[in-house]
């Protein structure tokens, strides 16, 4: 996503951030990348990084661990940030392999990073299942795609085939939390700060 401000002829520096749409640090990195990019010459891609894929259980936020975290972690960070985030009530929470597989969709489309925005936006400021066909559907209509071709796709053996491979990259780099990103050779794991963010974009040019 070059800003308008960037050198037409500039190659723009590649920013790949790989998430996960059940992790609120996730939806805070995202308010920091925004902060961090603006006014420079970058090209944003979502990637995807599934924390429990199915079968392994998913979490549940009338159990203990969740609420624990976040009080102690998520909305501390997200009151600084003056991001609006709410932990949803889906229980248990949905599996995410659908939910990238529309990412995939969207990216085809040149709205992947809109998408993977409006999807964890849906689920921490919403409270919507986004392991749902119709939620993920409304996503994509609203963002202007056609929802139409989203069933095809998703049971399509080549778009499974890319997503697998697209975890299997994640597993390559040495993706083992999300957030993670990688600016040109530099990595990092967790929430960087917008100034730790921007110095490594500007280094990267």
């Amino acid at each position: 996503m070059p800003t308008p401000n960037a050198t037409p002829n500039a190659t723009p520096i590649k920013i790949q951030v790989w998430t996960d749409f059940v992790c609120p640090f996730c939806l805070l990195g995202e308010s920091i990348i925004e902060k961090a990019i603006e006014g420079l010459n970058v090209e944003l891609e979502w990637m995807p990084f599934e924390l429990r894929p199915y079968p392994t259980p998913t979490l549940k936020p009338e159990d203990e661990y969740l609420p624990r975290v976040w009080k102690a972690s998520v909305y501390p960070m997200a009151e600084r940030l003056g991001v609006p985030i709410k932990l949803p009530t889906v229980s248990p929470q949905p599996y995410t392999r659908k939910a990238f597989l529309g990412l995939q969709y969207a990216k085809q489309q040149g709205k992947g990073n809109e998408y993977a925005t409006a999807v964890m936006k849906a689920f921490f400021q919403q409270n919507q299942n986004i392991g749902e066909d119709e939620v993920l559907k409304g996503i994509l209509q609203n963002l202007g795609m056609n929802p139409a071709g989203l069933d095809a796709f998703v049971n399509s053996e080549q778009a499974n085939a890319q997503h697998d491979a697209d975890l299997q990259y994640a597993k390559q780099v040495g993706i083992q939390a999300v957030p993670s990103l990688a600016v040109g050779a530099q990595f990092f794991s967790g929430v960087p700060s917008v100034q730790a963010l921007r110095e490594a974009i500007q280094h990267a040019q």
